[in-house]
């Protein structure tokens, strides 16, 4: 899964770092193998709105306090919870813990709105996973959102 974003990067002239280690499930994973010194990690979740209709992946600084209730109403959507795992392999192609803004790019029918933390706003590396939770993808903010814009998806950048 990863080499299908590293070709897309490639293909697409965009530069990135990508540094590989061991799987890991959380930020104190990624704390503990030195991640957070080596740039602005970002954490990643999947919700849907209370129909089932709306689905966003929200992409936020690691020390972001999420409050569901709250980011629900920013974002338009009402009450939103956490999508399930059969949501997360239809519209991003990833299992849970691989959760990514690159997961747009098996998004075909561009169903999943990816909102953005404003405090990404001009971060020069950002950290995601490329799709696979033993890698951490480093690019700047602004070619994040470019990717994420050219496959089609929409993209709001809001106070989470």
């Amino acid at each position: 899964m990863k080499q299908k974003v590293y070709d897309f990067l490639n293909n697409a002239g965009i530069a990135y770092e990508v540094t590989e280690h061991a799987p890991v499930y959380t930020m104190e994973d990624m704390e503990a193998l030195g991640l957070l010194e080596l740039g602005t990690v970002c954490k990643n979740l999947f919700i849907r709105d209370a129909k089932g209709k709306r689905h966003f992946l929200i992409t936020a600084h690691n020390d972001t306090k999420i409050n569901l209730k709250e980011l629900g109403e920013t974002i338009g959507a009402g009450k939103v919870s956490f999508a399930s795992a059969e949501r997360l392999e239809k519209y991003l192609g990833v299992t849970a813990g691989c959760v990514s803004p690159f997961g747009v790019l098996n998004d075909v029918g561009h169903a999943v709105t990816v909102v953005f933390d404003k405090t990404l706003v001009g971060c020069e590396r950002v950290g995601v996973h490329p799709n696979e939770h033993s890698a951490t993808l480093w690019l700047s903010f602004e070619d994040l959102v470019a990717v994420v814009k050219s496959l089609g998806n929409e993209v709001l950048v809001t106070e989470i």
